[in-house]
């Protein structure tokens, strides 16, 4: 069984008024929502009470949840709507708190075992483009930012990033094809590449 058919069962008990099995929703997916809301808000206990917020909101909302897409991708959809209001009502902007090679990312070990035998001026130069690689992602407007986190982080696919963002598909291409742009551009002296090439 896949995770999206024990969601849609975890999902039609808490529907059916079993509040373990939300429980187990809130279980699975807490830390994977805190991640994303922690790129857009930088204070970690407003980020504790944003994800605590999405989840409440999505318990009330869940009656009309109707399988059309993933729990994850509608849940996830939530808490960036819940976290643009928070900015909104607090007058700010939203930032990027954790490094691109956050410490959960897909493939972590692997990287970190070939990095064993590397020279200080290499990890030196990762290092560097890491930091050169967050500052860019910093400075990208929420839209371009929410869109490429969602795809290079939570490694989501473009329909579901439709989804959590609410726009067409073509305009999260563009929105991650900007970015990617913007921080290539900022790579680019760092990397020596010709100017006529992105990477």
């Amino acid at each position: 069984m896949g995770d999206r058919e024990a969601d849609q069962i975890l999902v039609e008990q808490a529907q059916a008024g079993d509040k373990q099995a939300f429980g187990l929703l809130v279980t699975k997916y807490q830390r994977r929502l805190a991640r994303l809301i922690s790129r857009m808000v930088r204070d970690p206990v407003e980020v504790e009470d944003i994800v605590q917020d999405s989840f409440i909101r999505a318990y009330r909302a869940l009656p009309g949840f109707r399988n059309d897409s993933a729990f994850y991708t509608w849940l996830y959809r939530i808490g960036v709507n819940t976290a643009k209001n928070w900015l909104v009502t607090h007058g700010r902007r939203a930032q990027l708190t954790r490094s691109m090679d956050d410490e959960e990312a897909p493939g972590q070990d692997d990287v970190e075992s070939t990095q064993t035998s590397e020279t200080p001026e290499r990890l030196l130069m990762t290092k560097e483009i890491g930091e050169t690689v967050n500052a860019a992602v910093e400075r990208l407007p929420e839209e371009l930012r929410t869109a490429i986190t969602l795809r290079e982080i939570e490694g989501m696919s473009y329909e579901e990033i439709a989804q959590v963002m609410d726009c067409p598909i073509g305009t999260v291409r563009s929105r991650i094809f900007r970015a990617r742009d913007a921080i290539a551009a900022k790579l680019k002296p760092l990397l020596d590449t010709a100017s006529d090439k992105r990477w």
